[in-house]
């Protein structure tokens, strides 16, 4: 009778098989797959795992974000930059090689699509892991009175890299928090992020000089940083990928959310509208005008984003792209249609098909962790092998909106 290790064994090399011949199909191998397949099975024998090759970690990272149902920007997977740091394994190395990640994915204002994917986890437990949820986030202090200052989504980890010696910004709504990173041979570990690789973009009105007033802004480029990418049943749970933001995710939830910054009645009463009910619609007109600020702002900063109605005529593109090469699209209706205007979208007016498919990015491990939220997740590891929770998709322009993500 096969005991747990034996399944655990013949469910991987299951999923590798699963992997090779989608490669074999795409035109993705190094060798026969005849031949790759039996150096897989001898190598998952003998030692409860394999090492995928450079062509084959490239391949998988691009179609993960092909595959992931809650992105609308997934037109460009295939430029997706794949940056190999398997043999990175240190907090500081991981740290110094996320800092590259930002430099090199800003590219002067346009914004480059990339992965940097760290160790595997192995059959003896999890690989590193980067607990912030993005590479750049903003703190969020727990004030009297249940007063947020910052991000209200981050108040938990802001929580805990206090514990760990983090002393704090200066206390604005826009504290850049340290990188919490914890590999298997170290303690967590904070690293601060150097200026010159976090971008921000001032976020001014063309129209309202008073905007600016407000004084708000936010980072240029969303890095996901706590997902795990899961190719061939091997997991990578140090993955920071990005793409640009797509301007609704600023500012229709980031800045929006009355779980997030809930700016809305302070723009209200800047313009002067009537809040005293909901018929004035001073919540929609409030919502666009921050929306023009956010895109006018990016594009007068020279940062690449795009609006949602671009946005949504490219995903069509995609699709069509895909049912060509003979493949279906999976897409979760409620993630793509955008959180502005959808109805007057052409995504809005169409069903479609979402089913789990691999590879893919997954939710962080050990968490019941809500999208939206975005509570830091837990230190718990994850052995590979067929996955016990449903991936979460996330893709392009961003994000934070896992709050709503977008490109990768």
């Amino acid at each position: 009778m096969a005991g747990p290790a034996d399944t655990d064994i013949s469910g991987l090399i299951a999923r590798a098989e699963e992997f090779i011949r989608l490669c074999c199909s795409e035109n993705a191998v190094d060798r026969p797959p005849a031949d790759r397949m039996a150096e897989i099975r001898h190598e998952i024998r003998q030692s409860g795992s394999y090492v995928h090759t450079a062509r084959e970690l490239a391949f998988g990272a691009r179609v993960a974000w092909r595959n992931s149902s809650r992105c609308i920007g997934r037109l460009y997977w295939p430029s997706l930059v794949v940056r190999d740091l398997r043999h990175i394994r240190t907090a500081e190395g991981i740290h110094r090689e996320c800092v590259e990640h930002l430099r090199l994915a800003y590219n002067g204002g346009r914004i480059r699509p990339a992965i940097s994917v760290f160790a595997a986890d192995g059959p003896d437990g999890a690989g590193p892991r980067i607990h912030n949820p993005q590479l750049i986030r903003y703190a969020g202090y727990r004030g009297p009175g249940g007063r947020i200052t910052g991000d209200p989504a981050t108040t938990d980890l802001t929580d805990r890299v206090r514990a760990l010696g983090w002393p704090g910004g200066p206390g604005t709504r826009f504290d850049v928090l340290p990188l919490l990173v914890h590999t298997p041979t170290e303690p967590p570990r904070l690293f601060d992020l150097p200026p010159d690789a976090v971008r921000e973009v001032p976020l001014r009105h063309p129209d309202h000089d008073w905007f600016a007033e407000l004084g708000l802004r936010w980072y240029a480029l969303p890095v996901i940083s706590d997902m795990v990418l899961e190719i061939g049943g091997i997991r990578y749970g140090a993955a920071p990928f990005n793409g640009w933001y797509m301007g609704t995710e600023i500012g229709a939830r980031n800045l929006v959310d009355q779980q997030r910054y809930d700016l809305l009645p302070e723009i209200a009463d800047r313009m002067a509208l009537d809040r005293s009910t909901d018929r004035t619609l001073w919540k929609d007109r409030a919502l666009v005008e921050l929306n023009v600020a956010v895109l006018w702002s990016f594009q007068q900063s020279g940062v690449t984003i795009t609006d949602h109605h671009t946005e949504s005529e490219r995903f069509l593109r995609h699709l069509r792209r895909e049912e060509k090469a003979g493949r279906t699209v999976p897409a979760d209706w409620s993630w793509i249609v955008p959180p502005v205007s959808g109805g007057v979208t052409p995504v809005f007016h169409r069903y479609y098909d979402d089913h789990e498919s691999s590879p893919a990015f997954l939710p962080p491990p050990a968490t019941g962790r809500c999208p939206v939220t975005g509570h830091a997740p837990a230190t718990g590891g994850v052995r590979n092998g067929p996955d016990p929770q449903p991936p979460v998709s996330v893709g392009a322009n961003t994000g934070d909106s896992r709050d709503r993500i977008a490109r990768p």
